[in-house]
């Protein structure tokens, strides 16, 4: 599924928000919106069982209309790119966005994965690159480089793996970090395959490095009234948040309290946690506060139970925060974990009624 499909999903998956034919295509204000699921996380369910969940939230975010579904990667994870290859096999279009950090693996191999996947299932991924905000992996790892250097690292690598998929002549590049020479790439990965590139990344590094590489910038956002001007036009920009949406606030923060209850042990885990990082986003994200009749919510990331905030409240309040985050500029949506399939449909309504409020027309 590419961007021109996303207006023919049902009309119960999430809405179409594409620009009408005569809008050129670069107008900020009508940009396609892109929502992605994740998928969930192999440390957390019985070795038994995590197969047959995995598939069950790939096929859910598939039915309900979302255009990918985000794989994590880290020390203590199964290799995303076994996932998603489990992933194009259970399901008929939903692209994995496979988190890619360099210390892991040359760029020459991800370009490989790449193709290989494109010429036996024709299924286009997408890339969150990631320049690593734990230390404690790092230094496992024997990787020592800075922050911002990491992401100079990053723009190398991405530059790479581009370069390799769109050149069948051959690939010379000398960098600081990498060097190849007449590097080609065999098989061919077709034009409509070519993948889309996130950034994963809060900082001033992480945009930086996202608009030299003209990539998505990944953000975790802080509250839309804290969040500033409109973002620049001269890349995309997205925003990883969760969502529990219901009819009236009262249902959603209660669906909320059951699902993520205060937990002493997950707090102190976060606590340690944030010593151990250098990661810009985390340490905004743990300096905002809970604030009463705000659908910011935070315990969950508080308690180590999830890595994003989550907007919490009733489909119209949700709608209204969504819709500020449009108008900002962001056009696309990392949902988190859904739980069950009942969840990305109460998700579906905020969002359509996002849409609404922001382009003020009706979402197919």
């Amino acid at each position: 599924m590419n961007r021109a499909n996303l207006r023919t999903v049902p009309s119960s998956s999430f809405p179409d928000c594409s620009a009408p034919q005569d809008v050129p295509s670069r107008s900020l204000s009508l940009q396609p919106i892109e929502i992605f699921s994740t998928c969930p996380a192999s440390d957390g369910i019985p070795r038994e069982d995590y197969a047959r969940k995995l598939v069950d939230v790939a096929r859910w975010s598939e039915e309900a209309g979302c255009h990918g579904i985000l794989i994590y990667s880290d020390n203590s994870l199964l290799d995303p790119w076994l996932i998603a290859h489990l992933i194009i096999q259970n399901t008929s279009s939903l692209c994995p966005l496979v988190a890619v950090q360099p210390v892991y693996m040359h760029p020459y191999t991800v370009a490989k994965m790449i193709a290989s996947l494109g010429h036996l299932y024709r299924r286009r991924l997408y890339l969150n690159m990631v320049a690593g905000g734990f230390k404690n992996d790092l230094i496992a790892l024997n990787d020592p480089t800075p922050h911002d250097e990491r992401y100079d690292r990053l723009k190398e690598y991405t530059i790479i793996i581009e370069e390799l998929l769109k050149n069948p002549s051959g690939v010379t590049y000398r960098g600081r970090f990498y060097q190849v020479e007449h590097l080609k790439l065999t098989p061919l990965l077709p034009l409509n395959l070519f993948p889309g590139i996130f950034v994963s990344g809060s900082s001033e590094a992480g945009v930086e490095s996202a608009k030299a590489i003209r990539a998505t910038a990944i953000k975790y956002p802080k509250p839309p009234n804290q969040e500033g001007e409109i973002l620049d036009s001269g890349i995309d920009y997205g925003i990883r948040v969760g969502i529990i949406a219901r009819a009236t606030e009262e249902e959603a923060w209660k669906v909320a309290c059951t699902r993520f209850p205060p937990d002493r042990k997950g707090q102190i885990t976060h606590q340690l946690a944030m010593k151990t990082s250098d990661s810009v986003w985390h340490r905004q994200l743990s300096e905002f506060g809970i604030q009463a009749n705000n659908p910011y919510w935070l315990l969950p990331f508080q308690n180590y139970k999830t890595f994003c905030p989550y907007l919490v409240g009733s489909y119209e309040r949700v709608a209204e925060e969504l819709g500020r985050y449009i108008g900002l500029g962001y056009r696309t949506f990392i949902l988190d974990i859904p739980p069950d399939k009942e969840e990305l449909e109460h998700t579906q309504i905020g969002f359509r009624k996002a849409v609404i409020k922001a382009y003020g027309r009706t979402a197919a």
